[in-house]
């Protein structure tokens, strides 16, 4: 879905998304307990830590990891579990060779893709990749009973039982892919955000502390977050948005492609041309915010310390082709930061060295890896 051609393909593949995804609580509070649920496993992994450091970066990527394959796969794996442990280093491996120099080679000499350079190993990882998902698709033909989906596969193969030999775009073939694309889409972006947010908390302790105490203040006496609470806390939804906005997790977006000639701003671009957006020019410009170039979540806030949400914030994208998780992507930032942040205090190492905020650069941005020191919250 995410690189497939705007057309009735991508449009039937896309509603079936947006449907089954509401279906299985997409802004609802079965979602949330999900995201509760794999949060809990979060907090013992960081219990363990106690006293010491630990590295965040597997730790986040399990966590969102398992959200969406509750969805996807209607089961969560243990962070040990050898099968999530590839799927997790495949797609990191991946976004990280998608632009680099390779790729490049691979994108601009089409002879050579037959030749044995550094870039086949995309191809083999992403090979081992769908080996997986027709494992996990083999295992759900088995074992699934038409008409009662228990997720996101059985679902696809229930519409494929409708569907029959219609003709239609929907395949076995387009779902490896299709489940792929959102196992990634809900992994990585997600899981590089609370990475670069809880970067900026550590070395902004003072915001760490602030959302503290708006937290205490507004849970006093409750078990757990719920989403809804976001409205009663400005600073927090300010912070967690700014965490979005540094990030810039997905600065070019997905490319897009003219459907037909187009005037813009005095420039001819032709039918078909690829379209490349500029997310970081509006997550940054100058005149939009109030501190474009540093970390500030008084970007979201006026004068009476109310959250304000900028025109100019789109980091999940616009359009038709917006991303289809954001709901799910919102909801889990929050719910994780604010659960983390009630129960733990995050420190930066006093030998780590001075903090870099330089990302790295692949098919999305990524904080350098980095240690965190975890203290218990009195």
């Amino acid at each position: 879905m995410v690189f497939a051609d705007y057309g009735p393909s991508w449009r039937e593949h896309r509603r079936f998304a947006l449907m089954t995804l509401r279906n299985f609580g997409l802004g609802k509070k079965s979602m949330e307990d999900r995201i509760h649920d794999e949060i809990q496993y979060t907090i013992k992994t960081l219990e363990k830590s106690v006293g010491s450091t630990l590295s965040p970066q597997v730790m986040f990527h399990n966590t969102t990891s398992n959200v969406i394959c509750q969805v996807l796969f209607g089961t969560r794996y243990e962070y040990d579990d050898e099968l999530i442990k590839t799927i997790v280093c495949s797609f990191t491996a991946l976004a990280k060779m998608a632009n680099g120099p390779w790729a490049l080679v691979y994108d601009a000499f089409p002879m050579c893709h037959n030749l044995p350079l550094p870039f086949r190993r995309a191809h083999e990882i992403y090979g081992t990749l769908q080996s997986i998902a027709m494992q996990l698709l083999d295992e759900h033909k088995k074992s699934r009973v038409p008409e009662e989906p228990r997720d996101f596969v059985d679902c696809y193969l229930d519409e494929l039982d409708k569907r029959g030999d219609d003709g239609s775009s929907f395949s076995e073939e387009r779902l490896t892919n299709y489940i792929l694309d959102l196992h990634f889409a809900g992994t990585d972006t997600t899981s590089n955000t609370l990475l670069m947010g809880f970067l900026y908390l550590m070395t902004h302790p003072h915001v760490q502390e602030q959302c503290q105490q708006e937290i205490d203040q507004v849970l006093q006496g409750k078990d757990r977050v719920n989403y809804e609470d976001r409205n009663d806390m400005p600073y927090v939804q300010a912070v967690t948005h700014e965490v979005q906005r540094v990030a810039n997790t997905a600065p070019l977006s997905v490319f897009h492609s003219t459907t037909k000639d187009t005037e813009l701003m005095g420039y001819s671009i032709p039918k078909g041309t690829i379209v490349i957006q500029n997310l970081t020019s509006v997550l940054k410009e100058e005149g939009q915010w109030k501190f474009p170039h540093e970390f500030n979540p008084e970007n979201f806030l006026n004068e009476q310390g109310e959250f304000v949400k900028p025109e100019a914030f789109m980091p999940f994208s616009a359009g038709p082709r917006m991303c289809p998780g954001e709901g799910l992507a919102r909801m889990e930032l929050f719910l994780i930061m604010v659960t983390l942040l009630r129960k733990f205090r995050f420190v930066w190492p006093e030998d780590a060295g001075e903090p870099d905020f330089t990302p790295v650069f692949g098919a999305t941005l990524s904080p350098k890896p980095y240690n965190m020191e975890v203290q218990l919250r009195a």
